[in-house]
Formats: C-alpha cells, structure tokens, sequence
C-alpha cells in the first residue's frame, strides 16, 4: 500500500526527516501537497472533513485509514517496517528518545528567526532574533549536538551510528540537522567537523547511501530556502566565539 505523506509544498521544513526514512527505505509512498490533490486536500483532513482523528498539523502521513501526526510518532512508527530501527524494544523506545530530542532542538532551530511570533516577518522581529541566535549558536548547538555526539561515541556497537550496528531514522535526521545548520549559520559552523567529529562522520555516511545520494540529486529533495525551519539570514549568522 502506497504511503500518503502530507506537509507544505514549496519548502523541506519538518516534512523532510520522514521523507529521508521512505526515500532511503525505497518506500512506495506520494507527497500529497505536491501532487494532483494537493494542499486542500491536506487541509481537509486538518479540518475534520475526514472524521475525528484529524492531525493538528502537518506532516502526517496516512497509512490506509490510519492516520499518524508528528515528526517522532510517524518515525517511530515507520522505523520498524521500514527497518530503520533495530527489533528490540529497548532500542526502539531508546531511538524515539533520541528523536524527541531532535523535536526539541528544531523547535529552537525555528525560534532564531521567530523568536517573538510565528504570526509577525522576521523583519518586524531582527533584533530579538539577533540576540536569540547568538545564544543558540553559543549555548544550544553545542548542548544538543555535542549530546549526539557523545551518544554515538558511546554507542556499545561502536558503529558511527546512533543507535546499534546499523543505519536508524535517528541517523537520517541528524544527517538533516548537520544539512540544515551548514546552509543557515555557514560562519559559526564553519569548525562543525572539528567540534563534532562524529556527527560529521556520520551526515558524510549518509549522504553517500545510493538511495539517499539519489535522493539528493533528484527534484524531490527541495533546497533549503527562507520559508522552511532553517533559513539563512546573514545578519543571524555569527562568528563561533
């Protein structure tokens, strides 16, 4: 049965760490938004047209009448049948762990440039965002992916990934961020490979896989742009201290 995927047309935005599991996975699966049906359909599904589980919002993806919201939930659900989480249950609710923790991160990753309100341009909020970017890139990139990589350091398998011996959709996803915080803060992550080792070892390993490779240099992988959740403003964008 072919996935429905459902998120914003036109940007990456939180959409594309469950499109790097199906496209990596080789998965049967259709961006909604971006096809025939597109966006009302979406909508519709947000709206209750389709009956009480509706989604508070995108992505989400349907699969035959169930429907699962959010990034972790979706992944956590995909990961087993697309193995891309290993079979015991430790493992797994340790990888959903680890994938809520990313949920975290995007969401401050967002709040440098919408540090005031998602309802107002980032350029009636400039300098609030200044000031919430250069403590994010002083204090919150280091905490959380100097976490990431310290969790792959330790991993007992030693295997450069997160979780166990073997590529998981937590690897995918930090694949995303290390892509992500290159394209929007270039200046302060110009040492990203020095300071996290690990993080950059594995993101090169991942953007080598054929499906994802493929992936990269298909139109289906959008580029980064000032409408997704990692956007480039220069004057946000600072020196490492």
């Amino acid at each position: 049965m072919t996935y429905e995927l459902y998120y914003w047309d036109g940007l990456q935005g939180r959409g594309e760490f469950v499109r790097l599991a199906l496209e990596e996975a080789g998965a049967d699966y259709v961006d909604v938004a971006r096809g025939e049906r597109g966006t009302p359909s979406m909508m519709d599904y947000i709206h209750g047209k389709h009956g009480y589980e509706m989604p508070f919002a995108p992505p989400f993806l349907k699969d035959g009448e169930l429907i699962v919201s959010h990034v972790a939930n979706i992944l956590n659900y995909l990961g087993p049948k697309l193995g891309l989480v290993p079979k015991d249950e430790k493992s797994r609710i340790f990888a959903h762990g680890l994938q809520l923790t990313i949920t975290d991160f995007i969401t401050e990753v967002h709040d440098t440039h919408h540090p005031i309100s998602t309802g107002d341009y980032y350029e009636d909020q400039k300098q609030e965002a200044r000031a919430r970017s250069k403590a994010f890139l002083k204090h919150r990139v280091p905490k959380f992916i100097g976490y990431f990589e310290r969790i792959i350091a330790a991993n007992p398998a030693k295997s450069g990934h997160a979780v166990g011996d073997g590529l998981t959709y937590v690897d995918l996803s930090l694949f995303q961020l290390a892509e992500g915080l290159a394209y929007a803060f270039p200046r302060a992550m110009k040492n990203f490979d020095k300071d996290y080792p690990g993080v950059a070892r594995l993101r090169d390993a991942v953007a080598k896989r054929k499906n994802i490779e493929a992936y990269l240099k298909s139109k289906r992988r959008l580029a980064f742009n000032e409408s997704g959740i990692f956007r480039h403003y220069p004057d946000l964008d600072q020196e490492p201290a």
